[in-house]
């Protein structure tokens, strides 16, 4: 029985992922290789998830036979939702490898909100909820174009790290410009997220995002999926 690690990887291509295999004491090596000199002519390739499993071999075959209708001539590219092959991976026996903060259950749950969160249409969102232990508003716009968030300058963000708050959002929020106010000086790009991310980014603790986003209307934006459901 082989052990190895099978991963995805996004690309300078909007919608063009690579899955491919390692052996498990390769995987740094193979990832640094790719990130720096490209794989096939494209570049900008970046980890995404990663997870070691027995067999991985057979796994990895059995997953570009199950997209080969997705994929780019004879190579480990394929024109795919990242979110369908990570939820796929995540629900495989293993151990997750990348990203090494959060459990397969997280990042399952992840993948399918953010896949839901393409329901929303392109445009501009609005957030304000009061966050008892700053004892202020919290305020924020965001602009989404084809599922990804971006935080736009101005919004008041939460300062106190309350309980719900990910790994993932600890790091984007770190990443962030905002003065001792929680005031943003710069636009943040949270790349494809869904709008329960974005809240926990602007609350600094746990959201439901889908209540609390407004469209320009004041509607939540959780009209979208349900529109979808129906």
């Amino acid at each position: 029985m082989s052990r190895g690690i099978i991963y995805i990887m996004t690309t300078v291509v909007p919608g063009l992922i690579k899955i491919g295999k390692t052996g498990s004491q390769n995987f740094e090596q193979r990832m640094y290789n790719l990130e720096h000199d490209g794989y096939r002519n494209v570049t900008a390739l970046k980890r995404a998830f990663a997870i070691e499993v027995d067999d991985y071999d057979e796994k990895e075959a059995m997953l570009h036979t199950i997209f080969e209708k997705s994929q780019v001539s004879d190579t480990e590219l394929f024109a795919l939702d990242i979110n369908i092959v990570t939820q796929l991976l995540s629900s495989f026996d293993g151990i997750v490898i990348y990203p090494k903060t959060e459990t397969k259950s997280d990042i399952f749950d992840s993948a399918v909100d953010n896949q839901k969160g393409k329901l929303i249409p392109n445009g501009t969102y609005y957030f304000k909820r009061k966050k008892k232990s700053d004892n202020k508003d919290v305020k924020a716009s965001a602009e989404v174009i084809n599922g990804k968030w971006t935080l736009k300058k101005g919004s008041v963000l939460g300062i106190t790290e309350d309980v719900g708050v990910s790994q993932k959002a600890k790091q984007v929020r770190s990443n962030m410009q905002f003065d001792d106010n929680g005031k943003l000086l710069e636009d943040a790009e949270l790349g494809e997220c869904s709008p329960s991310f974005a809240g926990v980014v602007v609350m600094n603790q746990s959201n439901n995002g889908w209540t609390d986003w407004k469209d320009k209307d004041g509607n939540p934006v959780d009209i979208y999926r349900s529109k979808k459901k129906s």
